[in-house]
């Protein structure tokens, strides 16, 4: 892509570059290699800046320039075969997901297909494994779905076709919240003893704990300690374990090469990695760079929101201090950071579409700037 050939900054804030030189060098680039020409501020790139609007009107007309064509950001077509595995992380609004899924199998017209409930959820898997699993998925007539919480699973190392993969993110901290009251809800265990009626029944104590006193106390289930490994499903401090893969570099917690691991794998992999905090532009970006699956996804869910709205409910989780939700931040840096930059491949790929009927949350420097073109800074 071009901003790689430039060497161009592709971090979109206002402090892209360290300078108005290294700036100007950057737009000259690709003016030079694209032959782009600026219809607007009338002034020379030899010039310096007059005052802070004409630079961000240059950084508006350069993320525009920037911004990839839709083909580049589509990996839909880049799989081997017709299926869509959605190897959901836990906690990110999936379980809706997947009854969305269900329902457009029928709309659309192709198989829905999930896993047994387990007894206990193996999230990595030994070799062996790993390519029983892409023997089932790849098993299925196309077109069929497939979904599974599971580590990415690279199939062509075992000789079968890549299917499209999606998956869906959450706020980190959201998360490991949302999964700390999850396993103490009442109406858990009442699931789990039916399904499999000899396990035994938690500590009511450890059931009663809440998560900022949790947290206060240096309880040792809520420290998310810089890494450490937790086999298993845990508590799923580990958004990027689910796209990382199965290999024991993705196990330590907050860990820079598991945070760059799991970006490569989305950028080269995914067709899609929706947002759960931006539902519409999530289900937009399914539908148009996935359409035979997802087609109507949109219309679908909020046609439907009452019923998936009831999905997974957890009327036993209290409201937890901004104050609490910091201290656990500063331990999940890297997380966050997966996270935001999930985000924003999601919006750039909607961007790519430049289809002006698609409105994006704006950026705090983005709200600025407009502010300040409407005089309302």
């Amino acid at each position: 892509m071009l901003f790689f050939l430039l060497g161009i900054p592709t971090d979109r804030s206002e402090h892209a570059y360290a300078s108005a030189q290294e700036y100007k060098e950057a737009l000259e680039a690709i003016r030079k290699h694209t032959g782009a020409e600026r219809s607007k501020p009338q002034r020379t790139l030899e010039a310096e800046p007059e005052d802070s609007q004409q630079i961000e009107e240059e950084q508006d007309y350069l993320d525009e320039l920037l911004i990839p064509d839709p083909w580049e950001l589509n990996n839909t077509a880049r799989a081997g075969t017709d299926v869509l595995f959605f190897n959901r992380v836990p906690k990110v609004g999936s379980q809706t997901f997947m009854e969305l899924l269900r329902r457009l199998a029928i709309r659309n017209q192709f198989r829905f297909n999930r896993d047994a409930v387990q007894r206990v959820e193996t999230i990595r898997l030994a070799p062996v494994d790993q390519q029983i699993l892409a023997g089932l998925v790849s098993a299925y007539t196309p077109p069929a779905s497939y979904i599974k919480h599971v580590c990415y699973t690279n199939f062509t190392r075992y000789g079968y076709p890549s299917p499209i993969y999606v998956n869906v993110v959450r706020d980190p901290v959201e998360r490991v919240i949302s999964w700390y009251y999850y396993v103490r809800a009442p109406w858990y265990y009442v699931e789990r003893k039916r399904a499999f009626p000899d396990l035994p029944l938690p500590d009511p104590a450890w059931l009663k704990k809440d998560f900022e006193t949790c947290v206060l106390s240096g309880d040792r289930e809520c420290r998310y300690i810089e890494g450490e490994t937790h086999e298993g499903i845990g508590d799923h401090r580990r958004q990027t374990l689910f796209f990382c893969g199965h290999e024991p570099q993705c196990t330590p917690f907050n860990s820079v090469e598991a945070l760059q691991r799991a970006k490569r794998v989305v950028e080269q992999q995914y067709a899609v990695v929706g947002v759960l905090e931006d539902l519409n532009s999530t289900l937009l970006a399914f539908e148009r760079y996935v359409p035979r699956f997802f087609d109507g996804a949109l219309q679908l869910y909020w046609e439907e929101l009452n019923t998936f709205n009831r999905i997974n409910r957890n009327a036993f989780k209290p409201p937890v201090s901004e104050a609490v939700k910091q201290i656990v931040r500063a331990n999940f840096t890297r997380e966050i950071e997966f996270y935001e930059f999930c985000k924003q491949r999601l919006h750039m790929q909607l961007r790519a579409l430049r289809d002006p009927t698609i409105t994006l949350p704006t950026t705090r420097s983005g709200r600025r700037r407009r502010a300040r073109r409407h005089g309302r800074v």
